[in-house]
């Protein structure tokens, strides 16, 4: 994680990736990029095809899938998924970027505010989102690795749904800046644990329950192309 200098910005706008800064699923394109390029079984596209399917269709608890679906990665070099992810940043995801994305950002920026990722996108590609953007954190899941190998597990909870604002908390308090001043951004109903939670809601393209929620709360929504 990294961390804001405390006193250095007045608030944090939070953002999150998939469907919010860009209109690809991270996590989606890099299985598609990862079976493409031999790197998974079919037995273990099938299987992420399958909880694709469940999580649509809320057949499990989303957090459960979210799970099962990095299980995939197990024994695969950290060198390589780390290829992975930039060819996948630079191939699919950073063409898909919003247009919007840029001067809301610099909106914030002359507002004195931190600019910080909260998704549950996988390190690599927060990096390399954080980077393009010249932003001032991430707030991630991260893999956990072991010799150089990742493991099939995170090092903590994925940051999905209500680990999205045990991060955030933390990180304020961490920061000495309060909630209540932040902006998150973000597009599901998974991310209406963390809209509560700050001060300035914002849902992008939200999904059917999310556009519900935010007109029953009166959060700001936006369509971003």
């Amino acid at each position: 994680m990294e961390t804001i200098t405390s006193g250095k910005f007045e608030y944090i706008a939070f953002f999150d990736i998939d469907r919010t800064i860009a209109g690809s699923v991270s996590g989606s394109e890099l299985v598609r990029g990862a079976y493409k390029r031999g790197l998974m079984r079919t037995s273990d596209m099938t299987r992420a095809v399958i909880l694709s399917a469940e999580y649509r269709l809320r057949l499990l608890k989303p957090e459960k899938i979210i799970n099962k679906m990095t299980a995939w990665v197990k024994g695969l070099p950290e060198e390589t998924i780390n290829k992975l992810c930039l060819e996948v940043f630079n191939e699919i995801i950073l063409p898909s970027f919003f247009s919007q994305v840029k001067a809301e950002m610099e909106f914030h920026r002359k507002n004195n505010a931190g600019l910080v990722i909260l998704s549950s996108s996988i390190t690599p590609i927060c990096k390399f989102t954080a980077g393009h953007f010249e932003m001032d954190g991430i707030l991630c899941s991260e893999l956990e690795v072991k010799d150089g190998v990742l493991t099939g597990r995170s090092v903590r909870p994925l940051c999905f749904g209500k680990e999205k604002a045990v991060r955030l908390k933390e990180y304020c308090e961490l920061n000495h800046i309060d909630p209540g001043k932040c902006w998150y951004y973000g597009d599901s109903v998974s991310d209406s644990v963390v809209l509560s939670l700050v001060g300035f809601p914002i849902c992008i393209n939200p999904d059917r329950q999310l556009a519900k929620l935010a007109k029953k709360n009166g959060w700001r929504t936006e369509k971003w192309e």
